[in-house]
């Protein structure tokens, strides 16, 4: 009979503290302490999730164990963020991961953030379908928008990414320029799914190959809203629906053509998406609008795995268990780490 392998997963890359179990390849919990404090400065401060972190953690973990209904002593393995993200938080999270291991005496596994986003497909969920290897991968969050061919568990190679800025920057900033509260992305999608997205149009950057740009559709979008609040001084209200709409299917077009040319360059028809990004709507609906379009086979994540939860690091977790790639205690928390 085979042993039931019981992982406990730490993730503190950002303002998010979360702690999950997993018993295999299945979720048994997967809790998430969110820190409401930056909203009033309209993006994070480093230092007030790093102390935040520190507040979050202990609780955070024991409730992630009271609720899979396990006890500490029969954890296998403690998986935790390395990397990328603020390194004040992520040191919160490395240096418990890390106490907890050596007293438990149990193997500690450093996990990319990036790649996690990416595995989360292979969580046993539900009415989840997991892709087969090879696949294409859009990582979309606001640090990173990413296509990554991934042939197996640990061979995942980016074959394009941003020049400048990530794209949920890129929904954050405009709707920062909109005036509206942060996070301002899923406002966004919230007011896109009332507007015309052909109301305005957006010039497309230019990028060769695989890779993106975003920095200059942002000075674009800010140079269109101040001309037309120049002219109008209600410009926004009376139009805000269309602009957000306008603002997405532009972002959404830049994405799709991108795979396009990914799927044509490989040959892989079989997409994937993850981070906090793919939790847009207007993204997810085209996505699958592509099944029948194009004939490739996309997956989504379950939402609750789209944005920075534990439960994908420990299905990173599991799988180096499986093949022994632990960890030592010297290992460091990088904020930018090598993919």
């Amino acid at each position: 009979m085979k042993k039931n392998i019981y992982t406990l997963a730490i993730e503190s890359s950002c303002d998010d503290t979360s702690a999950a179990i997993l018993c295999n390849d299945k979720v048994l919990s997967n809790i998430v302490a969110r820190q409401a404090i930056h909203e009033e400065y309209g993006g994070v401060v480093p230092e007030l999730a790093s102390r935040a972190h520190q507040q979050n953690i202990v609780p955070v973990v024991d409730v992630a164990i009271k609720k899979a209904n396990i006890k500490k002593e029969d954890l296998n393995c403690i998986a935790f963020t390395q990397g990328p993200g603020l390194m004040g938080s992520l040191l919160v999270g490395g240096s418990f991961a890390k106490s907890m291991s050596m007293a438990l005496h149990i193997p500690l596994i450093a996990v990319n953030h990036m790649k996690a986003h990416i595995l989360a497909h292979f969580i046993d969920e539900v009415g989840f379908e997991k892709p087969t290897f090879p696949f294409l991968a859009l990582t979309i969050s606001g640090g990173h928008t990413q296509i990554v061919q991934v042939n197996s568990f640990f061979d995942l190679k980016i074959i394009g990414e941003t020049t400048d800025d990530a794209v949920g920057e890129a929904f954050d900033k405009s709707a920062k320029i909109l005036g509206l509260p942060y996070p301002g992305g899923p406002l966004i999608d919230k007011y896109a799914q009332e507007g015309n997205p052909k109301a305005f149009t957006f010039t497309k950057p230019k990028v060769d190959g695989l890779n993106f740009s975003f920095s200059g559709l942002k000075t674009q979008i800010l140079y269109f809203i101040q001309k037309n609040m120049a002219e109008n001084p209600n410009f926004i209200n009376e139009n805000r629906n269309d602009i957000c709409a306008s603002i997405q299917y532009t972002i959404i077009t830049i994405l799709i053509d991108k795979l396009k040319l990914a799927v044509q360059e490989t040959g892989i028809k079989q997409i994937a998406i993850g981070g906090g990004v793919s939790a847009n709507s207007g993204i997810r609906k085209t996505l699958k609008e592509t099944e029948k379009k194009w004939g490739w086979k996309t997956y989504i994540p379950k939402f609750e795995y789209t944005t920075d939860n534990a439960a994908m690091i420990g299905i990173v977790g599991y799988y180096n268990y499986l093949e022994n790639n632990f960890n030592t205690n010297d290992i460091v928390s990088k904020a930018r780490i090598e993919f």
